[in-house]
C-alpha cells in the first residue's frame, strides 16, 4: 500500500523531498502557502497553515503529516493529533524547535551541555545577565527567528529596548552567554516512531551574516572523541524529546574544548544538504523514511569529503537559467540544486555539492560553481 505523506509548507525543503519520494514509492502531497512556491510540483493544496480547517482538510487525504518548517501553531498540531492524524514530529517534540526558552529548559533537564542562559523580561534583567557574563550577551526572540533574524549581540540592557517593548505580559527574551568558539558544527540524527535512531557524521558549518554559507562533511580534524560526543548529544536529544524524522543540532566547539548546543531544527536542514550527494542516504530520503516508519538508511559518506556552498542572492531575475547552464559546463563534477525562487539579496536560491578525495579541490570547485550565479 502506498504511503501518503503530507508536507505542510511549500519551500525548498519540501521541493527536495519530491525526488526521493518518487524513488521510495511515497505519494507526496504539499500544502503550500502560495501559488508558485518552490515545491509547486507536489502542491496539492494552497492555504494558510495557521488555519485549523485548512490544515484539517489537507490532512484528510494523507496518512502522515510532516513539515517544511516549524511554524505551524501548537493548537493546530494538537487538534490534528486529537483527530487521530499521525503527525511527525509531533507537537510535544516540535515545541522545542518553536520556542527557544522551552528548548533551553528541556535541554537543562536532560543534562545536555549548552551556553549559560536566562529568561529576561526587561532591560534591568538583561543588564544583570550581561554584568554576570563578562559584559556581553546574545539576545534572542524565543519564537520565529532564523537565518540571523531575531538574534542580537548586546553590551547593554537597553540594546534590546525595542524587543522588550513588544513583549506581552508574561513573555521574556532569551539571553545567552557570548560563547567564545573556535568553529560551529552540526550533528544530524534521524529517528523513527518506534525508536530506531541513526546518526550522520558531525560536520563543520560556516556562517556569514547569520546565514549558513558553507558546510564541510565530515568536520575537518574532528577527533574520535569529538565525533562521539556530538553523536551522543544528538541521540540523547532525539530520544529525550521524542523526535520523529530528521533532527539537526547546531553546536559550538569552544576555545576551552566544550561542545555546546546552539539551536535545534526538526526537519531536513541546511547543514545536511551535503548528504544529498555525499552520503549513502540523503537527509530528504531519510526524513521520509522516518516519518513513514520505514527502515532507516545508512548514513556514512560516499567520499572522503563533501563540500556544500549555498547560492545566496543570485543574478538578476531571468538570468538564473543561463548561469545554471554555465556553471554545469564549467564544473561538471559539481551537483547544482536550485530552488525555483526569484533572486533577492541574501536569499537562499540554491546550493552546490562537490565530493572528492581532496578537501582543497572540493572547496575550490564548490565555491567557483556557486560564484557563477552571482
Amino acid at each position: 500500500m502506498t504511503v501518503r505523506v503530507g508536507v505542510i509548507g511549500g519551500g525548498q525543503l519540501a521541493r527536495m523531498m519530491i525526488a526521493p519520494a518518487v524513488e521510495l514509492g511515497i505519494d507526496l502531497r504539499v500544502l503550500a502557502e502560495d501559488e508558485g512556491m518552490s515545491a509547486q510540483l507536489a502542491a496539492t493544496a494552497v492555504g494558510d497553515y495557521r488555519d485549523l480547517e485548512t490544515v484539517r482538510a489537507f490532512a484528510r487525504d494523507v496518512d502522515v503529516i510532516t513539515f517544511d518548517h516549524e511554524h505551524v501553531p501548537q493548537d493546530v498540531l494538537r487538534a490534528l493529533v486529537g483527530d487521530g492524524v499521525q503527525v511527525h514530529p509531533g507537537p510535544d517534540a516540535l515545541q522545542f524547535a518553536q520556542d527557544k526558552l522551552v528548548m533551553r529548559r528541556r535541554l537543562a533537564e536532560l543534562g545536555i551541555p549548552q551556553p549559560e542562559w536566562g529568561a529576561v523580561r526587561d532591560a534591568d534583567e538583561l543588564q544583570a545577565f550581561i554584568d554576570d557574563h563578562g559584559g556581553g550577551a546574545v539576545v534572542k526572540t524565543p519564537r520565529g527567528g532564523y537565518d540571523g533574524k531575531g538574534v542580537r549581540v548586546v553590551r547593554a540592557g537597553t540594546d534590546a529596548a525595542d524587543w522588550f517593548s513588544d513583549l506581552a505580559d508574561g513573555e521574556a527574551l532569551l539571553a545567552e552567554e557570548l560563547v567564545s568558539f573556535t568553529r560551529e558544527l552540526a550533528q544530524q540524527v534521524a529517528r523513527r516512531p518506534g525508536g530506531e535512531v541513526v546518526a550522520y557524521p558531525v560536520v563543520e558549518t560556516v556562517q556569514r551574516d547569520g546565514v549558513c554559507a558553507e558546510v564541510i562533511a565530515p568536520a575537518p580534524g574532528a577527533s574520535i572523541r569529538l565525533a562521539e560526543v556530538a553523536e551522543g548529544i544528538g541521540r540523547a536529544i532525539a530520544e529525550g524529546i521524542g523526535v520523529t524524522g530528521m533532527l539537526a543540532v547546531e553546536l559550538f566547539e569552544t576555545d576551552d574544548e566544550r561542545i555546546l548546543v546552539n539551536e535545534l531544527a526538526m526537519r531536513p536542514h541546511n547543514s545536511g544538504h551535503w548528504s544529498q550527494d555525499g552520503a549513502v542516504t540523503g537527509q530528504f530520503e531519510q526524513h521520509l523514511r522516518a516519518v513513514a516508519d520505514l527502515p532507516l538508511g545508512r548514513t556514512e559518506p560516499r567520499s572522503p569529503w563533501t563540500v556544500m556552498v549555498n547560492i545566496l542572492g543570485g543574478p538578476a531575475e531571468g538570468a538564473l537559467e543561463d548561469r545554471f547552464a554555465g556553471a554545469m559546463a564549467e564544473h561538471p563534477e559539481a551537483k547544482i540544486h536550485t530552488y525555483g525562487k526569484a533572486p533577492r539579496p541574501g536569499r537562499k536560491v540554491g546550493h552546490v555539492n562537490v565530493t572528492g578525495d581532496d578537501l582543497d579541490d572540493a572547496v575550490y570547485t564548490a565555491r567557483a560553481a556557486a560564484a557563477r550565479f552571482l
